[in-house]
């Protein structure tokens, strides 16, 4: 039976994304019946005209999520376990798989020449460039092969020891059998849902937090839980009233100058989260992707938990090169190997170029000296809009310690879209606080990138928005 698909090629949406959310809309609204044959991979490539391998990963996820049972040598089949609409609150349809796209593709697609204040990149002049472009050379000269060759699943050994190494520097002692080199933290986060959740499952996030995290949950027809993120960490009564209503799987955290607030994990709220997770049976997900940021390492949960409870995220791509895509995972043994599995069978392995690329600039102490730089450009940033938005009028709703964002608001405007607004008329790009809500709450908030305050357009920006008159809800007579 064929589904009742729109594939959109012009949305900015993988085929791959927009086949799974398509084929879960189809089988949750009752259309189909649970033993219902689906076209076989090549009838489903020439009835859509699209290639094969879309619907081959497509088919995969499908599969994994419960959605789809294969019968080796027979075909693809509607579960019977397969979730209906009422019975998952966090599914999601093309439409909504569009609209989180766009939060994702929204800090890529600036136009002309606007300031990119609301993005999270760093800047290209701060970036060591030379230094990358050496290493390059370096391993195309010295090592031709790693151009062509494929990874292995776990990643460069070598490359694998180096961060062990780092992550020893924050106290989560491992061995080399429990690090796990992925494309990104993207793929990292990608590679532990599948692994985890199921669709029907439900995980807790930070609120505010990772937008893209929350475009991907739902996509896998997972119910998302927002504890709202304190000064602090979570809020811990919050998250305590919520284990009573939900069983989360998982618990994702930004623990180091989170993601957009910019603040830190306390010792007392990492330590109460700790025990939470093991009187409640979850497992924490903490996100450190900005650690190389921190000059003088502060705890992690997973230095206080050593990956019992705890399955660790980090890598290079926010500091190193956004390009080279590096990012590992730290956990047990027994999940390394899982993930590793999931990883050859989606994607079977990564970059050696880019791991080489990445290797040689660890071993040559160019990337030390790079981040001591960059350390010092950061924090002076970081200090100077703190202080120019609070001359301004501006609310921050916390002095980060350091990292490279501000959480800030004008305390009369209700609804940040008018900053988004008032920014474009300025030439600078913002994205509204909603983008950073588990569901697109409205919010005051936005985030600020401290690399590009310097510039004046975001100076005439912060002054011309204190100065912008609430909105006002319209009235209609009865």
């Amino acid at each position: 039976m064929k589904p009742d698909l729109n594939l959109d090629r012009e949305s900015g949406v993988p085929l791959t994304e927009q086949i799974v959310a398509g084929v879960q809309g189809w089988i949750r609204s009752r259309d189909v019946h649970a033993g219902t044959k689906l076209p076989s991979i090549r009838q489903f490539a020439a009835d859509y005209g699209v290639s094969r391998f879309p619907v081959i990963e497509a088919y995969d996820r499908l599969v994994s999520l419960g959605y789809v049972d294969s019968r080796h040598g027979s075909g693809f089949y509607v579960s019977r376990h397969a979730p209906a609409n009422d019975e998952c609150q966090g599914t999601t349809d093309p439409r909504r798989a569009e609209e989180e796209s766009i939060h994702i593709l929204q800090q890529f697609n600036y136009p002309g020449e606007h300031l990119k204040l609301g993005g999270g990149f760093i800047p290209e002049a701060w970036r060591d460039i030379d230094g990358l472009a050496q290493a390059v050379r370096q391993v195309s000269r010295g090592d031709p092969l790693s151009m062509i060759d494929y990874a292995t699943p776990l990643g460069h050994p070598a490359l694998r020891e180096h961060l062990h190494a780092r992550a020893a520097l924050v106290g989560i002692h491992t061995n080399v059998s429990q690090i796990l080199i992925t494309n990104g933290a993207s793929q990292a986060l990608d590679l532990v849902i599948r692994y985890m959740l199921k669709a029907g499952d439900t995980m807790f996030v930070e609120d505010p937090g990772y937008y893209n995290l929350f475009g991907l949950l739902k996509l896998h027809g997972v119910n998302v839980v927002g504890i709202p993120r304190t000064v602090n960490g979570p809020d811990l009564d919050v998250l305590q009233e919520q284990l009573k209503r939900h069983r989360p799987r998982l618990f994702f955290i930004n623990t180091v100058f989170h993601n957009p607030t910019g603040t830190t994990v306390t010792p007392p709220v990492a330590f109460r989260l700790l025990q939470l997770a093991r009187e409640h049976g979850f497992t924490i997900l903490e996100d450190d992707i900005y650690a190389d940021f921190q000059a003088e390492p502060t705890d992690r949960l997973a230095t206080l938990d050593q990956l019992e409870q705890v399955i660790y995220i980090g890598g290079l791509s926010k500091t190193m090169s956004s390009s080279l895509r590096i990012g590992f995972v730290a956990a047990n043994p027994k999940v390394i190997k899982d993930l590793a599995d999931i990883k050859a069978l989606t994607s079977i392995s990564g970059s050696l170029f880019a791991e080489s690329v990445a290797l040689a600039l660890l071993e040559r102490g160019a990337y030390r000296k790079y981040l001591d730089r960059l350390r010092r450009r950061i924090n002076d940033a970081l200090g100077a809009t703190v202080q120019t938005l609070e001359a301004q009028g501006w609310e921050v709703f916390a002095k980060p310690a350091g990292g490279k964002f501000v959480w800030a608001r004008v305390p009369h405007i209700d609804d940040s879209q008018q900053l988004v607004e008032c920014g474009a008329a300025c030439g600078v790009n913002v994205a509204p606080g909603s983008y950073f809500r588990p569901h697109s709450e409205t919010s005051p908030w936005i985030r600020i990138n401290t690399a590009y305050t310097n510039d004046p357009r975001a100076r005439t920006f912060f002054a011309r928005a204190v100065e912008l008159e609430p909105a006002r809800e319209s009235v209609t007579a009865e």
